[in-house]
């Protein structure tokens, strides 16, 4: 067994952080409490490495929660930052790095005709939802069990991610009155979702999902079933919000839904379009758009909002990801890596699912397929914490909890997805003789 390794001088600062921020943390996730161990403390980023406070050097497939497809300091994105740096960081009025990075996102998605920018995921869905509540007068949403859409009071209501790893059922702080006003449907459940709007579907002002979710772990949309949510809401008269804050720019140069087959009312995205800062956006047909502030009565705002140091960033990373080959590179060796994965479980004898979409994977401690929250909950995330910190102690630095997802980024290369296969077989058989 390895020893688990020292890291005192994170250490120290976590000890210090406690004192001071809510948990040592300012996202509950980065508390590594549901998989054990010390709290990571990073100190910079360099392609598909990170480095701890302690000068440890790690293969990073968090790669800050999907953010950084380009990897960590990229060349094209840190000049970019830097330039509009020296020009001014904000100025709570429109630069053009506003338009010209919601053009690059138009071309990419043609039919999101109309784009708001925000600056977080959150933001980005909980505006989307108020939109669609004030388009069409209705007050109900329906959404997924285990798909996680931030933490706006909306979606907290039997949500994955960060409820799932600390095992809270219900968020003190949403007004019961206000939760009411959220149907959930298990995913992938036509069945489900064609019953609630049977019983509710002139009040359904929304229904909310991950084309692939991705915070309950990776679980993939069966045959059909996003296009039977389409075909639902239409009839019904709702609007359907997908949710691509972690799918946007990942699969390909534009969304997962020209990949899948659909096109949302309204889409939400984050993280890569902001290029690792602060950047996110909803955006759909012009006359539904037509309907926020200040053209239309539905008020949304943000000083920050369209912040030219993220917008920056974003366009640099976008002008990246049009370069030929670059999403067939990572695709290819997150084929690579999930393959390893299964053949290092069934040497090891470890009943496990490897679930994957193109570079987003999970591995789920459990003998039965996952298809939805449910299934996902029958995954052992004792084992999951220990491979983790068997993992960490060799260098590979895993999504901290059994619920998330794992990212191949566009600066790995063959030979990290060999160290992290190595890896992974040695801590499999060492899981495999752990009781737990």
């Amino acid at each position: 067994m390895s020893p688990a390794k020292k890291r005192p001088r994170s250490a120290e600062i976590f000890s210090r952080a406690e004192q001071i921020l809510v948990g040592g943390v300012n996202s509950p996730v980065r508390a590594f409490r549901s998989v054990g161990g010390d709290a990571l403390i990073i100190e910079r980023g360099q392609g598909a490495y990170v480095y701890d406070a302690d000068g440890n050097e790690l293969i990073d497939f968090v790669c800050s929660w999907g953010a950084m497809l380009l990897g960590h300091a990229h060349p094209a994105v840190t000049a970019a930052i830097t330039e509009q740096a020296r020009k001014g960081t904000s100025f709570g009025v429109t630069t053009e790095l506003e338009l010209q990075l919601a053009t690059l996102i138009r071309d990419a998605i043609p039919f999101l005709e109309k784009i708001r920018f925000v600056s977080s995921g959150t933001e980005a869905t909980m505006s989307a939802l108020r939109l669609a509540r004030g388009v069409t007068r209705r007050d109900l949403l329906l959404k997924f069990e285990g798909c996680y859409h931030g933490h706006a009071d909306s979606f907290l209501s039997q949500a994955g991610s960060g409820l799932a790893t600390l095992g809270i059922a219900e968020c003190p702080g949403v007004p019961d009155a206000l939760a009411k006003l959220t149907l959930n449907a298990p995913y992938n459940d036509l069945a489900a979702v064609e019953k609630i709007f049977a019983a509710h579907g002139s009040n359904i002002a929304a229904v909310i999902v991950e084309p692939i979710a991705a915070n309950m772990g990776v679980v993939t949309p069966e045959k059909g079933f996003l296009q039977g949510l389409r075909e639902i809401t239409r009839k019904h008269g709702a609007l359907l919000i997908v949710d691509e804050v972690i799918t946007g720019f990942r699969l390909h140069n534009g969304a997962a839904q020209q990949l899948l087959g659909i096109e949302a009312d309204l889409t939400t995205m984050g993280k890569i379009i902001g290029g690792g800062l602060p950047a996110a956006a909803y955006g759909g047909r012009a006359e539904i758009m037509n309907h926020v502030a200040p053209l239309g009565p539905v008020y949304q705002a943000g000083t920050l909002a369209g912040n030219p140091l993220a917008m920056s960033a974003g366009i640099a990373t976008l002008a990246e990801l049009k370069k030929p080959g670059l999403y067939d590179k990572v695709n290819s060796l997150a084929a690579k890596m999930v393959a390893g994965l299964k053949d290092a479980l069934a040497e090891a004898k470890i009943p496990a699912q490897v679930n994957s979409y193109d570079s987003l994977a999970t591995v789920f401690f459990t003998d039965k397929p996952v298809r939805n929250y449910q299934d996902a909950k029958t995954a052992n995330a004792k084992r999951y914490a220990r491979y983790f910190r068997e993992m960490l102690d060799r260098g590979i630095f895993l999504a901290p909890s059994q619920f998330e997802a794992a990212f191949v980024s566009a600066a790995h290369s063959e030979a990290d997805i060999d160290r992290a296969l190595e890896a992974a077989r040695q801590c499999l058989h060492l899981v495999a003789s752990d009781a737990s």
